[in-house]
Order: structure tokens, then C-alpha cells, then sequence
């Protein structure tokens, strides 16, 4: 080997450990940044030595790619977890205080009391402020569920702005790896970001990934519709000002396409797109359905029937609602029933009314007076009403709750059905979110930077940088010896 080729490989040496250096310092300094790929410089043997050919990062498509689909399911998990904990203290309260079944067995109790001693004007009175308790608080949870579906809808429109926004940037990015690539240029921090926005991107929504010519990304949401390719597809969403029972949101729509809310309480949403629309289309409306149930049998029990033989139909007694004092049909929900029902304002002594219409009858006139005689002790109505409270009612099953129930195992029932919808979440939640950071974790192990690793690497590259050093210093020596001579 000449002096000239081995002050070459020398040269090459230096500058390949230069190179490096830099590569390895980078990987160091960027450690604590979950969102940066360890880079690798690729060393290439040549007849001079070898060179730093290219810059790589190391990734793992499968492992990223199964991340992202995780992320997705565990943000979708945990809208309807933390969705069915917020409807849990928002209808039923702190250890079940204000749900209906909780203000349903105090009105019970208050009417049994008024059955035993009916004579008593002061219980006749309780009985009524217990039922108007009861009608308030179906009033109040049915209002907070809505309210809470207004919520969700602006929640909606927030996070459909911000998809949007990610997806404005991810074809800048992406624009800037194809063209980069097709150029031969460095693009790995480029590469970095896209996959930063492409995590960003599947909190909201599932999406698959098509690779194609020079790193050109096109991107698919779970239900195959098309979210960018080239441009990205324009998200679309309008809210509404307000909601009530009845009322139906608005559709999200993917390049013209509607985004389908999940199922169940271990739900099959991806993202937070399809969960919110489950929480607000769904499971708000099942337990807004649910109320009314209750209070559609409430106003069902207590209505008062024609003594008179007339035939006349029931009309409302005690409670009634916006569409009294007719009867809802039985065994069909009556939709919203639980915002509108009261105390009918003959029964209700704050406002003039008479509170022992409840144990007489006659709040729809003289033919549906049950007490015709007038005894002060007079009790059959009221063990009437008790008795309708404890026999099964038809209920309509599209409520989510399936089976014959008194209205008082109804609103247990009730109770039970969110609480089983909590926990069966909850469970999910914890299981989609290990595994998603499993994956994470793996990915990280294999795409992230070890400090050791990296420090065990930079002092090799010092020991090569030395020793590189020395060989030069060797030949320029032996050349200083040699023009001496001459």
C-alpha cells in the first residue's frame, strides 16, 4: 500500500467518523423526544476504504402501524368510559342520591305512610312534595343529558376543526418527503413529523396507510373511505345550538361519506370521531329513553279513571306532562315525557291545589272523584296506586332494557344497566390502553434511542477518530523524513 492511498483511507476515515459523530450526537440530544427516530449512517466499502453513503432511520412499519391502531381503539374506549362515568353523576349522583329510583322509593314510602293514616292532611302533603321531587328530578337528569349532548356536539366540531388542521399539515409534510425523495435529499426529520401527525391523526380517527413511490403516503380511515390522497379529504360536520329528547345530531361526513358511531360498551369505535357520536346518538338516548319509561308509567298509574260509568277515557291524575291530560299508549316510549312531567297543579298545595285529590280523586271533575262518599279515612285509592307501582308494566324494549318490571325494578334496572355499561368500559379502557402501550413501548425499543448504546458508540468512534488521526500523523512524518533526504 502506498503513503497515498493510506493517507486516503485516512482521509475517509475522519471524514466517516465526523459523519457519525454528528449522527450519534443528534440520536443523544433528541433521547427525550417520543416522536424522534434513531438515525443510523450507512457506511458503503470502497477501494479507498469506505464512506458514509446515506442517512437511515430505524423504523418498523408493522409495529407503527399496529400502534396507530391501537391509539385509536384505547382514545375510543376511553370517550365512552369517561362518557358513562359523567351520565352516571350527572342523572344518578353521588351513591345513586338523585337517580329516580333512589326518589322513586322516598315517594313510595311517603305514599304508604298517607295509606295507613289517609285521614292525615300533613302526610297527604309530603306524598305530594315527595312526587313533586320525583318529577323535578326527571326534569333535571333529563335536562343534563341533553345538555350533555350539546356539549358532545361542540366537542365534535372542535375536534372535526382540528382533524382538519392535521390534515392541512400532513400534506404539506408529506409533499415535502415526496419531493425530498425524489431528489435524493435527507428527508428524516421530515419523515419524523409525518409520523408525529399521522398518531395526532388516529386519536380522531382509524386510519390505514398505503405506501406508494418516493415515501408518498395515502391515507384510509377504518371504514375504507379515502382521508388523503394527494390533498386531504375535507371533514365536515355542523353542529346544533342546543338539544332535546327527539332531537337527532348531525351527521360527520369524510369526503361526503357519514362516520358511523361505534357499538357496546366494549366498543368497536376507533378514534374519538365515532365515540362521541355513539355517546351523543346512542347512549345519551338510551338513558334519556330510560327516564322517559318512568315517567311515561308514572303518569300511566296515577291517572284517574271514569267512576261514573260514562266511559270516560283516564286522564292524568297526579302527574302529568306537555301532552296531558291524555294518556301515553303503553308499552311505547313516550319520547322527552321525563323533561315535561309535573305535579298537576290541583294536587299541589304551593299553588292553591289539594293535595288529597290523591286520596279522593276528582282532579278531572266530579265523574273521576273514587271517594264518592267523602270519608276522611277513605284508603282504597292509595293502596290502588301502591299496588300498580309493584305489578309488572309493559315497557318498550328498544330502551335498552328488556323484561317485565314494576316502575320500581325498572329504575333499579335502570340503574344497573349504566353501572354494568361503567364497568364493561372501564374494563376495556384499561385493557386497550396496556396494549396500546405495549406496542408503544415495543415500537419505541426498536425505533428509540438507548443512551447507552449510543454513548458505547460514541466512544468507538473517538478510538476510530484517534487512530485515524495517528496514521495521518504517521504519513506526514514519513513524508517529512523523506523530503529531508532529498
Amino acid at each position: 500500500m502506498s503513503l497515498t492511498s493510506a493517507l486516503r483511507i485516512a482521509q475517509n476515515s475522519l471524514m466517516n467518523t465526523g459523519v457519525q459523530t454528528t449522527v450519534t450526537s443528534r440520536n443523544i440530544s433528541e433521547a427525550s423526544n417520543e416522536n424522534y427516530v434513531r438515525r443510523d449512517a450507512v457506511l458503503v466499502s470502497t477501494g479507498n476504504g469506505a464512506r458514509v453513503v446515506s442517512i437511515t432511520r430505524a423504523t418498523s412499519d408493522d409495529l407503527l402501524w399496529d400502534s396507530l391502531q391501537a391509539l385509536s381503539d384505547s382514545q375510543a374506549q376511553s370517550i365512552i368510559s369517561n362518557g358513562a362515568n359523567r351520565l352516571q353523576r350527572l342523572v344518578n349522583g353521588a351513591d345513586n342520591s338523585t337517580s329516580a329510583a333512589t326518589l322513586l322509593a322516598n315517594f313510595e314510602d311517603a305514599l304508604q305512610l298517607y295509606g295507613n293514616d289517609s285521614s292525615n292532611t300533613l302526610l297527604a302533603e309530603s306524598a305530594v312534595g315527595y312526587a313533586k321531587e320525583l318529577a323535578d328530578g326527571l326534569n333535571s337528569s333529563s335536562l343534563a343529558i341533553q345538555e350533555y349532548r350539546a356539549e358532545l356536539d361542540q366537542n365534535i366540531n372542535s375536534s372535526v376543526a382540528e382533524l382538519n388542521n392535521l390534515l392541512d399539515q400532513f400534506k404539506q409534510v408529506n409533499d415535502e418527503i415526496v419531493k425530498g425523495t425524489g431528489s435524493g435529499q435527507d428527508v428524516n426529520d421530515a419523515l419524523d413529523q409525518r409520523d408525529t401527525l399521522l398518531k395526532q391523526i388516529s386519536e380522531y380517527v382509524s386510519v390505514s396507510v398505503v405506501k406508494r413511490e418516493n415515501n408518498d403516503f395515502v391515507l384510509y380511515t377504518d371504514q375504507g373511505v379515502t382521508l388523503f390522497e394527494t390533498v386531504p379529504r375535507e371533514v365536515t360536520f355542523q353542529p346544533l345550538s342546543s338539544y332535546s329528547a327527539g332531537i337527532t345530531g348531525n351527521t360527520i361526513r369524510i369526503d361526503g361519506v357519514p362516520v358511523m358511531g361505534g357499538v357496546g360498551a366494549d366498543t368497536n369505535a376507533t378514534g374519538t370521531l365515532e365515540a362521541m357520536i355513539q355517546l351523543r346518538d346512542t347512549v345519551t338516548v338510551d338513558m334519556q329513553a330510560q327516564l322517559d319509561e318512568i315517567a311515561r308509567t308514572m303518569v300511566t298509574i296515577f291517572a284517574e279513571t271514569d267512576t261514573s260509568g260514562g266511559g270516560g277515557p283516564d286522564l292524568a291524575g297526579l302527574f302529568t306532562f306537555a301532552g296531558g291530560p291524555a294518556i301515553p299508549l303503553a308499552g311505547t316510549i313516550a319520547t322527552g315525557i321525563a323533561q315535561t312531567i309535573s305535579i298537576n297543579p290541583a294536587y299541589d298545595p304551593s299553588v292553591g291545589g289539594n293535595p288529597e285529590l290523591l286520596r279522593d280523586g276528582g282532579a278531572n271533575g266530579a265523574a273521576y272523584v273514587a271517594n264518592s262518599t267523602g270519608e276522611a279515612g277513605f284508603a282504597d285509592q292509595l293502596i290502588a296506586f301502591l299496588d300498580r307501582m309493584n305489578t309488572p308494566m309493559a315497557t318498550d324494549p328498544s330502551a335498552g332494557i328488556t323484561g317485565s318490571y314494576s316502575v320500581s325494578e325498572y329504575s333499579e334496572s335502570s340503574i344497573g344497566w349504566l353501572e354494568s355499561l361503567r364497568s364493561r368500559a372501564s374494563a376495556a379502557a384499561d385493557g386497550k390502553g396496556a396494549l396500546y402501550e405495549r406496542l408503544q413501548s415495543s415500537l419505541s425499543s426498536k425505533t428509540g434511542v438507548n443512551m447507552d448504546e449510543e454513548m458505547a458508540i460514541l466512544v468507538e468512534l473517538e478510538q476510530s477518530y484517534q487512530a485515524s488521526a495517528r496514521i495521518v500523523q504517521a504519513i506526514d512524518e514519513m513524508m517529512q523524513v523523506l523530503l529531508n533526504s532529498v
